[in-house]
């Protein structure tokens, strides 16, 4: 049996959110409507979908990530996002959440914290002292 993760987001401005989330992943929407977008991903695995909501309030999630093999593809995923617009913080090296840890963190229009990581070793703390892992 194949199982594939599903995240549903609510968000206020679609068309921001269809902007970064088709920069994020790097392919277009399954489906795009005015109140609903839904990409389905094969890699990683993953149906995530976007609903479109009169407000909202702040980052109710701690932060969502994207794990990847190599420290070299943080920096590729880096690079890749700043092309495209996208405000980016780099951490290499960081203890964080019981990892070292390489990261470049993101936030979508709506204040929600993404993260492309590379778990190196362990760590010894769940927040390094020159981290703001863990958002």
């Amino acid at each position: 049996m194949n199982k594939k993760v599903h995240l549903s987001i609510n968000a206020v401005d679609m068309k921001k959110s269809l902007e970064f989330y088709t920069a994020l992943f790097g392919v277009e929407p399954a489906k795009s409507k005015d109140t609903y977008i839904k990409f389905d991903l094969e890699e990683p695995a993953l149906n995530f979908t976007i609903n479109k909501s009169d407000s909202v309030q702040g980052n109710r999630l701690n932060h969502l990530g994207l794990q990847v093999r190599a420290s070299g593809d943080v920096t590729l995923e880096k690079s890749r996002l700043e092309k495209l617009g996208l405000n980016t913080r780099l951490e290499e090296g960081t203890d964080c959440c019981y990892a070292i840890q390489d990261k470049v963190w993101i936030k979508d229009p709506d204040g929600n914290s993404w993260e492309v990581f590379v778990v190196l070793a362990e760590g010894k703390s769940r927040s390094g002292k020159d981290s703001r892992c863990c958002v």
